[in-house]
């Protein structure tokens, strides 16, 4: 049978009309956009409209986007260069249940000497604004936080973490790579000074990413090299990936700007119809602060690992793409307090652009049906159960 694409969080397809934007620039227009013949101008005039169309997306200035090999690489580029810029080492404030492209560079900066602390997340996913006021107030020189976690799709106070962080004079960094294209990210009234953007998040290809940098903000380049995006990240640009990123992120306005609920709508559906046929599933996260397209789900007795396998057709994932080879309890879930035993049952679906009524209804009674199979419930006992959560 035809399998149910479910793990839009992980990854997303290049759109038709992405590829569509990109295929030029993989032929004919093949010219480097620092060459000063015909070729050359195309290919930059090229990357100028993916720059702009990125910063539209954000609400930013076209000269405020630099671009990189994606999300990961932003990240780095923001905490790693900011906290390189000058001299001594400033405390950076972070959370407890980051990405690992924040936790990894944080962590590497800590092993250097950089001071680092941790804000701790409530239960329902979202970080103690109280702490993370005297976490701040406490010294810190920059405050890098992510806007929508990727596992279980909680939205954080990101302005209000922001105008924290000014007042202490600190940069705020702001992993948005699940949340761009999703929700409305705009740079200017969220207030923050650097903001990560994942390419194959949004229906654009891999290996294609870009940092906000705010006019004014200073930052120690990873790269040496030629001078490309204004010497903070130099080498030869990507334009076929690049140009794919500015029209996915210009897909992305359109779909933001009609403010349809179609995935919204499929999301709920889709949790209704489990909540119908397995008693106990708990949905993790708080209930409305959150990516409309993400169900991070504990099955009860059962491993999400162990219900993904007996039900082959549902395509999705027991927490995080990065840790999915591990059969323990998620890193996040754990964070949250969540007992070993239950964390083990998480799996989390998350619903893109091409998701059906269809796939909704069906992945429902495959993974209802899986978890009978492996517990024993039956589907009389299933049916007549629906769990608060």
């Amino acid at each position: 049978m035809t399998p149910i694409y479910l793990d839009y969080n992980a990854t997303t397809p290049v759109l038709p009309a992405v590829l569509d934007a990109m295929l030029p620039f993989l032929r004919a227009e093949f010219g480097n956009p620092s060459s000063a013949h015909a070729f050359g101008r195309r290919a930059k005039d090229a990357v100028g409209t993916a720059r702009a169309q990125v910063a539209t997306l954000i609400g930013a200035a076209p000269d405020e986007i630099v671009f990189t090999s994606g999300g990961t690489e932003a990240s780095n580029l923001a905490i790693r260069g900011t906290a390189h810029r000058g001299t001594g080492k400033l405390p950076i404030v972070t959370s407890n249940i980051e990405h690992p492209a924040t936790d990894a560079p944080c962590e590497l900066l800590a092993q250097q000497g950089y001071p680092l602390k941790r804000i701790k997340a409530r239960p329902d996913g979202i970080i103690d604004i109280d702490e993370a006021a005297a976490a701040i107030r406490a010294g810190a020189g920059l405050v890098t936080i992510i806007h929508a976690q990727n596992e279980i799709g909680t939205l954080q106070p990101v302005a209000e973490v922001a105008a924290l962080a000014h007042e202490q004079g600190a940069l705020i960094h702001v992993d948005a790579a699940q949340s761009v294209g999703k929700v409305r990210v705009d740079v200017k009234s969220m207030g923050v000074d650097l903001l990560s953007i994942a390419g194959h998040k949004l229906y654009a290809p891999k290996g294609v990413g870009a940092l906000y940098i705010r006019r004014g903000v200073a930052l120690e380049p990873l790269l040496r090299g030629a001078g490309q995006e204004s010497g903070r990240r130099p080498g030869t640009e990507n334009v076929p990936y690049l140009v794919g990123l500015g029209e996915a992120c210009r897909l992305a306005a359109v779909r933001l700007q009609d403010g349809r609920h179609e995935i919204e709508s499929l999301a709920n559906e889709l949790l209704d119809r489990l909540r119908r046929e397995v008693p106990g599933i708990v949905l993790v996260g708080h209930a409305t602060e959150r990516l409309a397209n993400t169900l991070n789900i504990l099955f009860p007795g059962v491993s999400g690992r162990q219900l993904l396998e007996a039900c082959p057709r549902v395509l999705a994932s027991t927490g995080s793409a990065c840790h999915a080879d591990r059969e323990e309890a998620s890193s996040i879930l754990r964070a949250l307090d969540i007992p070993e035993e239950q964390a083990l049952g998480a799996v989390r679906l998350s619903l893109g652009v091409p998701t059906t009524r269809q796939d909704v209804e069906e992945a429902a009674s495959a993974l209802a049906a899986a978890w009978r199979m492996i517990t024993g419930n039956s589907a009389s006992v299933a049916k007549r159960s629906t769990a608060p959560v």
